[in-house]
């Protein structure tokens, strides 16, 4: 049986070719949107999720990270005399302009932190030691920002909001996907080059003391620092996605676009196994004239679909490649793991059955008779 479905195939070389170009485009469309589509996600948390914090207390109603607000200073001596709170260190985030080496203006964002706790320092340190940012006015910044901040070299100099500030490290990991970039210094640096009023921060970040459970600290922190909202890690890693996957609408552009490679991938698919089967209905009919069951014709069109689902799927995933390397020149992340390319496949495998399924209900109705028929 299986040397039929592959005569099937290959009997009209041109039409199995369009079916495979097919597939191979549906599975390039979905790799790289599904995987812009993580990387989008993963980078909307990406300093919450890189801060050892068990707990963020925020301004109140606040709707994702990058929009932070100030709040009182006091709330974060407040926090500290919860029980099971282990240490509740400041964190800023506040914007600014940045001048770049061409005399132009970029909105950034900076991200102030404690040098000498590194309580929410940037990791992955491409050079220089975290610690130097408590020196005036030195930052940190992301080495996939360089198109736009441009390529400041360490010891080099520029102007964050008026202020001569100075590059004492560069990082890598912390890009902004459509945010502004992240600047990384102290956080009485960032308050001097911020328009934040002294006495206030942004966030208080809390870590909870072992034996301590974290939603119990939470509600204490809830009872006794007021006119604040207090969300675990987890959850404030979630609000801020979901603002930027839900509430933007962005997440789902890049999902339907996905979803489109799936559509036409299963229409091509479907049309091509389809006409290929009316064409070879008397061989069918032979087949069943002959004693085969309906078992016997329904393994040969779900052979035909997982032979193109394999070959197109490994083309498709090869151009997937070489687009994704373009991708990545241009500063474009791409999240995908390996579960990701083995769910694409999966989808594809489906894809290609799901459009057998015409062929099928075909061959169900095939008269044996036929044969016998001129």
């Amino acid at each position: 049986m299986v040397s039929i479905a592959r005569k099937n195939l290959l009997h009209d070389k041109v039409r199995f070719s369009v079916a495979l170009a097919g597939i191979t485009f549906a599975v390039v469309l979905i790799t790289i949107q599904v995987g812009v589509y993580l990387a989008f996600l993963a980078n909307a948390s990406v300093l919450i999720d890189h801060t050892e914090a068990d707990i963020w207390i925020t301004a109140h109603g606040l709707e994702n990270f990058d929009f932070g607000r100030p709040i009182s200073e006091k709330k974060l001596y407040e926090a500290r005399e919860v029980p099971g709170v282990l240490w509740a260190e400041k964190y800023l985030l506040a914007f600014g302009y940045w001048k770049t080496p061409g005399g132009s203006q970029e909105t950034v964002q900076m991200v102030g932190y404690d040098p000498d706790t590194l309580v929410g320092a940037p990791w992955n340190i491409v050079r220089g030691n975290p610690q130097d940012v408590k020196y005036f006015n030195s930052v940190f910044y992301d080495e996939a920002e360089t198109n736009r901040l441009g390529d400041l070299p360490i010891g080099g100099e520029t102007e964050i909001n008026s202020h001569r500030v100075r590059v004492v490290g560069i990082i890598r990991g912390a890009k902004s996907f459509i945010q502004s970039p992240y600047i990384f210094t102290s956080f009485k640096n960032a308050l001097n080059l911020s328009f934040v009023a002294k006495g206030n921060t942004v966030y208080i970040l809390v870590k909870v003391e072992p034996g301590y459970s974290i939603e119990a600290v939470q509600q204490r922190l809830k009872a006794t620092v007021k006119d604040v909202d207090v969300y675990t890690s987890r959850e404030f890693s979630k609000k801020t996605r979901d603002y930027w996957m839900i509430n933007t609408g962005t997440g789902m552009a890049l999902l339907s676009i996905a979803l489109m490679g799936v559509v036409i991938g299963t229409v091509i698919v479907a049309n091509t196994i389809y006409t290929s089967t009316t064409e070879h209905l008397k061989e069918f009919g032979t087949l069943k004239a002959i004693g085969a069951s309906n078992w016997d014709l329904y393994k040969i069109i779900i052979e035909q679909a997982l032979i193109n689902s394999v070959i197109g799927y490994v083309a498709g995933e090869f151009v997937s490649f070489w687009v994704i390397q373009a991708i990545k020149r241009g500063n474009l992340q791409v999240l995908l793991p390996w579960q990701v390319l083995a769910g694409i496949y999966v989808l594809t495998a489906l894809m290609c059955l799901w459009s057998s399924t015409l062929s099928i209900y075909k061959v169900t109705k095939i008269d044996p008779a036929l044969v016998f028929k001129s």
